[in-house]
Order: structure tokens, then C-alpha cells, then sequence
């Protein structure tokens, strides 16, 4: 199968697919993450909450959105929200949402469902007691949650979040099927189709994946001793 491989055409398209598709494959991993901690991170005080009705809706968004595929809720953002989008605001007609900002969306929305359950095993981890001792001192619920708890909680899952941001990265690829969305695997698909180069194209691609998740899950695994030394 290698006897013809062409190195000439990775050798003329890695810039482009590394500048171009891999820094758009960044970005969505690196906003996908931060918006889905903020976001996960409310729905696990969600969760957590004493209000029965808080508890339920958060509990409700985590459990549907783990129950699908995510190339599914790609589509309903790209193809569904604009439609809601236009009845909501009484224009009528869809409301064009690009493929950029609708992957964005989807990112935040579906990975807080995960980063959610995350960082409620981490502040459930928290002593009881150390909740306690913020309240003794009079502190509110915000104050003891921000001073004392989230700090810790988040100290303790800080390999797992980046376990789960490093699935995010692998995942950014099945935007691949909008294909308006100029992100590695579909730049390196157009090289592809454009030059008949298939398997070298994808194998640069599983060889860039490769090299990054496993750097990426070495430092995981370095951070995970770090902790429990520290602990």
C-alpha cells in the first residue's frame, strides 16, 4: 500500500493544514473548554442545590445531553437553531448561523454536561467540615463556595478536566461534516480530494493526533502524581 506514498504532497500542504485547520481545531477545543467548565461548573451547583427544582432541570440537561451522539446535536445547532432562532425574534425566515459559531454553541453546551458531572464528584470529594468551618466564619453560600470549595474541587478533577478536554480535541473533528467549517480534518480532506492523496493526507492527520493526545495524556499523567503527592 506504501510503495507510492508521496511525501511531496505533505511536504507542500502541512503549513497550510497546521496554520490554518489545526489553529481553527484549537480554538473550538480551547472555547469549548472554557465554556463548558463555566458552564458545567454552574450545573453542578445545580446539582447540588437544595432546590428541588434546580436539581431537576440541571439533572435533566446533563442526563439528555449524554444521551446523544454529538455529531447529532452538530447538526440541530447548525441546522434547527436557526429556525428557532427566526421564531423567536418574530423575523419570520431562519437566522443564518455560521458554521463557526454554531460549532462553538454545541461544544459549550454538550461538553458542560460532562465537565458538570466532573466537578460534582470534585466538590462532593470536599470534608463536609470545611463547609461547615465557612459557615462558622460567616461567609454566605458564594463566598464558601468560591473560597473554599472550588479551589480544592477543582485542584482534585484537574487531571480528569483535562482527560475530558483532551476527548474535546478528538471530538472537534466530526464538525468535519458541516464542511463549512475550515478546522484539520476537512482542509486536510480538501488536499486530498484536490490532489487524489487520500491515504497521506490521513495519515499526517492520525500522525498530528497522535503526537498531541499522547503529549497532552503524559502531562495528565504527570499531573496526577503531582496531586497525589501533594494530597
Amino acid at each position: 500500500m506504501f510503495y507510492n506514498f508521496d511525501f511531496d504532497v505533505i511536504e507542500r500542504s502541512w503549513y497550510y493544514l497546521i496554520t490554518t485547520g489545526l489553529k481553527t481545531t484549537l480554538i473550538l477545543t480551547f472555547w469549548g473548554m472554557a465554556g463548558g467548565i463555566v458552564l458545567g461548573t454552574m450545573l453542578a451547583m445545580m446539582r447540588l442545590s437544595s432546590s428541588k427544582l434546580l436539581a431537576f432541570i440541571a439533572t435533566a440537561y446533563v442526563n439528555l445531553m449524554r444521551s446523544i451522539p454529538l455529531v447529532l446535536v452538530i447538526f440541530w445547532f447548525y441546522f434547527l437553531v436557526p429556525y428557532i432562532a427566526g421564531w423567536i425574534t418574530g423575523a419570520g425566515t431562519p437566522i443564518p448561523i455560521g458554521g463557526f459559531q454554531a460549532a462553538i454553541v454545541t461544544f459549550v453546551l454538550f461538553e458542560a454536561a460532562y465537565y458538570c458531572e466532573i466537578l460534582r464528584s470534585g466538590i462532593q470529594s470536599i470534608p463536609r467540615g470545611q463547609v461547615s468551618a465557612g459557615y462558622a466564619l460567616g461567609m454566605n453560600y458564594w463566598q464558601m463556595m468560591g473560597n473554599i470549595v472550588l479551589p480544592q474541587a477543582f485542584r482534585t478533577v484537574m487531571p480528569i478536566l483535562m482527560t475530558q478536554t483532551i476527548i474535546l480535541f478528538q471530538d472537534v473533528s466530526l464538525v468535519y461534516v458541516l464542511g463549512s467549517v475550515q478546522e484539520f480534518v476537512t482542509i486536510a480532506n480538501k488536499v486530498a480530494q484536490r490532489d487524489g492523496r487520500l491515504v497521506e493526507m490521513y495519515m499526517f492527520v492520525a500522525v498530528v493526533y497522535f503526537v498531541l493526545c499522547f503529549a497532552l495524556s503524559q502531562l495528565v499523567k504527570r499531573l496526577q502524581h503531582k496531586i497525589a503527592i501533594i494530597r
